[in-house]
């Protein structure tokens, strides 16, 4: 009795050590070895639980390639993961915790096949795998975007932004769905001081509530690849427009004193007598952008209306002309009016100055520059050239067009 509670007593603390090795351990017993576990066996018990996402949705068990593929692992760490499709591999970025690894920009395109292989471990070294392979929608109506200004053009502060679209868009919540994934950027910093303007289902266009700064960088980013926009239309893929405007010139005409007031980034260059339109051509008063320069140009009544036989009919060659209305309004040169400049309205509605003076701001003006005219009750449109500074910004974002 005494020696079997010798035996009972000698190995109780054998069957404890026993247990806790059976963790690491497989094949304890009184006959056989001891058996390492397999690497099989390891895996399966991995607390390491890795995931993707997007997740693979609808009837087709497709993904949409304007989510950001990420891989991550939740009760572990990525060892490796390994993302490949038509062009190879695809490129991404392990977090420094190595918990979750990201696919850079929109690197998944549509109507293509991807794997993904990731390999994790747990706190204790047990490795965990993942394999998963996906097809991306395959729409058949794609938008994209062309934007004005845009390239290595640089303009005037007064050119409000002019986004055409590929494909219309009726609907206000599908508009207000593109306006979100469109950010304007001046200077790198993204801006929400503006608003966009729809003029038709194709046509949009974005505006500050005073004119973009001077000597800056304006960029548009659209980040619609994989958007939804209704009827079947999805966002073809994400770009960024960028230009440059110089400096602010915003120049000043006043129809009663006769004068031009030159300003670059808010200081006076000079002041120019002028005239303008006599009676019966009264010269607009408001806001215009420079729309064209030519150095020459030609001027034909006719084209405004006047007749031939009409002692106000007029066919002649300017220089230096700037136009600023669709209807016919420029600043030139006109020498045979010099008598008449910084005392009388003569001219047809354009602005003339002497052939000099329209030189030197010929050669200091852009498109897109802004000139203000004050002193007449014929007003500018929003639609006889670049009309929009006319209208407050909270009318012009309304929809204001008239």
């Amino acid at each position: 009795m005494s020696q079997s509670r010798g035996r009972i007593a000698r190995w109780a603390p054998i069957v404890v050590v026993a247990a806790a090795v059976s963790l690491v351990l497989t094949g304890c017993g009184l006959t056989g070895g001891l058996t390492l576990r397999t690497a099989a066996d390891l895996t399966a018990q991995s607390l390491a639980k890795i995931t993707m996402t997007p997740a693979p949705t609808g009837a087709n068990n497709m993904v949409n390639p304007g989510t950001p593929l990420v891989v991550a692992v939740t009760a572990g760490r990525l060892t490796t993961v390994t993302v490949t499709g038509p062009d190879g591999a695809v490129d991404g970025v392990l977090s420094s915790d190595r918990s979750t690894w990201t696919g850079k920009g929109d690197a998944l395109e549509y109507a293509s096949t991807y794997h993904v292989s990731a390999v994790a471990v747990d706190r204790l070294g047990n490795p965990a795998k993942f394999n998963k392979t996906f097809q991306t929608i395959k729409p058949t109506k794609f938008l994209s975007l062309t934007v004005n200004p845009s390239g290595s053009s640089t303009v005037g502060v007064g050119i409000p932004m002019k986004v055409s679209l590929s494909r219309g868009i009726t609907d206000t919540a599908d508009r207000v769905k593109l306006e979100n994934h469109l950010a304007v950027s001046i200077n790198g910093q993204v801006t929400t001081q503006g608003g966009w303007r729809w003029e038709s289902a194709r046509v949009a266009y974005y505006r500050l509530p005073t004119y973009w700064p001077g000597n800056s960088t304006i960029a548009l980013t659209s980040t619609i690849k994989g958007l939804n926009l209704g009827n079947g239309i999805y966002g073809r893929t994400n770009t960024t427009h960028t230009w440059t405007t110089g400096p602010s010139m915003i120049s000043y005409v006043n129809l009663v004193t006769h004068e031009l007031k030159v300003t670059q980034n808010g200081k006076l260059l000079r002041t120019i007598p002028i005239t303008a339109g006599k009676q019966g051509f009264t010269t607009r008063s408001g806001i215009k952008v420079i729309l064209e320069k030519l150095p020459s140009h030609r001027m034909d009544a006719a084209s405004g209306g006047t007749p031939k036989n009409s002692p106000n009919y007029y066919n002649i060659v300017v220089q230096y002309a700037l136009r600023v209305t669709w209807s016919g309004e420029f600043l030139h040169a006109a020498p045979w009016s010099e008598g008449s400049q910084g005392s009388a309205n003569v001219s047809h509605g354009c602005v003339g100055m002497s052939t000099a003076n329209a030189l030197w701001y010929f050669n200091h003006s852009e498109i897109g520059d802004v000139v203000v005219y004050t002193g007449s009750d014929n007003l500018m449109t929003m639609d006889n050239g670049i009309g929009d500074w006319n209208v407050p910004f909270p009318r012009w974002v309304a929809g204001y067009n008239t």
